[in-house]
C-alpha cells in the first residue's frame, strides 16, 4: 500500500493512521508538530526568519526518528508531502481533543473487517480456526 496513489485526503487518511499505529510514534509527532508551530509563531512575533528555517527540523526530526526506530516504516512525507503535512495537523488536533487513539482503533478495525471480508480461500474463520 505504500506505493498506492491517493486521489483525495479521505483516501489517504486511513493509510496515514496505519503508519502511526504506535502511540509513542504519535507522541513524538505531537511534540515535533507543536515545536514547529512554536517556531513559526516565534518567527512571526519576533520577525526572526531563522526560526522559520528551524521549523521543519524541529517538526520532522522527532517524527522521522519515530518512523525509523519505533514504527519501522518510512515517513509518508517522502511520497505524499502535502497530504502528510495535513495528516500531521489533523492528528495533532485529534490528539489535543484526545480522539486520536479511538481513530487508530477505528481505522485498524475497518482494516481487519475488510481483510476478513476479502478472504478468497473459501474458508470461514470462527474464533481463529478455519472451517470449510
Amino acid at each position: 500500500m505504500a506505493d498506492q496513489e491517493f486521489r483525495t485526503f479521505e483516501e489517504f487518511w486511513p493509510f496515514y493512521v496505519k503508519e502511526h499505529r504506535k502511540k509513542s510514534t504519535r507522541v513524538l509527532h505531537f511534540i515535533g508538530t507543536t515545536g514547529a508551530m512554536a517556531c513559526v509563531a516565534g518567527a512571526i512575533l519576533t520577525r526572526k526568519r531563522s526560526l522559520l528555517a528551524l521549523a521543519p527540523i524541529v517538526g520532522y526530526g522527532p517524527a522521522w526518528i519515530s518512523h525509523f526506530f519505533i514504527e519501522g516504516n518510512k515517513p509518508a512525507t517522502f511520497k505524499h508531502p502535502l497530504w502528510s503535512l495535513r495528516g500531521d495537523l489533523v492528528m495533532w488536533w485529534k490528539m489535543v481533543r484526545r480522539e486520536m487513539d479511538a481513530e487508530v482503533e477505528r481505522v485498524l478495525a475497518e482494516e481487519a473487517a475488510s481483510d476478513g471480508a476479502s478472504d478468497t480461500t473459501g474458508h470461514v474463520s470462527i474464533q481463529g480456526e478455519a472451517v470449510n
